[in-house]
C-alpha cells in the first residue's frame, strides 16, 4: 500500500466513495493504492489518534522497530505502547509480527502499512 488517508466524513462521503469504487470494478479500471479510513467526529478521531499515538507511527514509518526500541525512543511505558500498537493494529495503521530475538526469546516488530499517511479533518 502506499497511501493511507485518514480522515472526518459523513455516512453520504462513504456512500460516494463506495459508488466510484463500484463505478472503476464495473468499467475494469484499476484501483489506486490508497484506503481511506474516515470518522464522523473529528474529536474522535484525534481521540483514538491522540499525540502519542501519531508519534508512534512516525517512528515506525521511517522503519519497523521493536517494542522495546518504541519504548526508549518514544520515552514511555513499554506497556502503553503494547496497549497503543493494538489499537493502531486493530484500526489498520500499522502491523506487527514476531520474530526470534536469540537469548531473550521473541520480539514484536512493529511497521507502518504505507510510507505515508494523511490525515485531514473537515470542521462545520
Amino acid at each position: 500500500m502506499t497511501q493511507v488517508v485518514i480522515r472526518t466524513d459523513d455516512v453520504a462521503g462513504f456512500f460516494s466513495r463506495a459508488k466510484e469504487a463500484a463505478r472503476k470494478a464495473d468499467q475494469g479500471e484499476v484501483f489506486d493504492d490508497k484506503v481511506t479510513l474516515a470518522f464522523e467526529d473529528p474529536q474522535r478521531m484525534f481521540t483514538v489518534l491522540s499525540q502519542a499515538r501519531r508519534r508512534l507511527m512516525l517512528e515506525v514509518m521511517n522503519e519497523p522497530r521493536t517494542i522495546a526500541e518504541l519504548s526508549m525512543r518514544l520515552h514511555r511505558n513499554r506497556s502503553a505502547i503494547t496497549k497503543d500498537v493494538g489499537l493502531l493494529e486493530k484500526i489498520g495503521l500499522i502491523v506487527s509480527r514476531r520474530q526470534a530475538n536469540p537469548g531473550h526469546g521473541i520480539q514484536k516488530v512493529v511497521q507502518s502499512v504505507a510510507p505515508k499517511i494523511e490525515m485531514i479533518a473537515t470542521l462545520g
